[in-house]
């Protein structure tokens, strides 16, 4: 069941001069790479531990609602469901009411519940549902949890300090998996 990234988030869990100040920069000259970082810090916490930081949309796709009626969602910490639609044989879209579609946001991973008599059959074999998410901590830096903001200021440090030696600084800081254990969403 992929999910696919609608809109990313509105901010870093780092600011530029925060991830500077952390790095001890104090030129410009590597403002852009180290911005990119950031990003790449967050994406990378963010695969750890299986959660998303800063508030996303999402989308997940499946091919034919499940018999459980039971949807794991893969990005979490859930927080809503802003829309869903099935496609048609024609390739249309038909809209699913939200009122079928009922988010447990308190568990991880999150859980939609379809109420199955509620939501009509995609006439597509092949992802023929989709379901749009919003999930995660909240829309800035403030609402994400310190460990998982400081992991984000391990993994920057290490791709900051082994930018230049792929393979040799491959392993990351034995205090990042402290970390970020505590965060881990499992699978179902």
């Amino acid at each position: 069941m992929p999910a696919i990234l609608l809109t990313g988030p509105a901010a870093e869990p780092l600011t530029l001069a925060e991830a500077k100040t952390y790095l001890r920069v104090d030129h410009d000259g590597e403002d852009a790479m180290i911005g990119s970082m950031i990003t790449a810090a967050r994406a990378t916490v963010e695969a750890l531990t299986r959660r998303v930081l800063i508030d996303q949309s999402w989308r997940i796709v499946r091919d034919a609602w499940p018999a459980s009626g039971l949807i794991p969602v893969p990005v979490n910490p859930l927080k809503a469901i802003t829309g869903a639609h099935v496609i048609d044989a024609a390739g249309a879209e038909i809209e699913v009411p939200l009122a079928a579609l009922i988010s447990d946001t308190a568990r991880l991973p999150g859980l939609i519940r379809v109420e199955r008599c509620a939501v009509p059959e995609p006439g597509r074999v092949l992802a023929g549902i989709a379901i749009d998410v919003v999930a995660g901590h909240g829309a800035d830096a403030d609402h994400v949890p310190s460990p998982l903001v400081e992991a984000v200021r391990v993994v920057l440090a290490h791709f900051y300090e082994h930018r230049d030696e792929p393979g040799a600084g491959a392993a990351f800081p034995a205090r990042l998996d402290a970390l970020v254990a505590p965060f881990r969403v499992t699978r179902l």
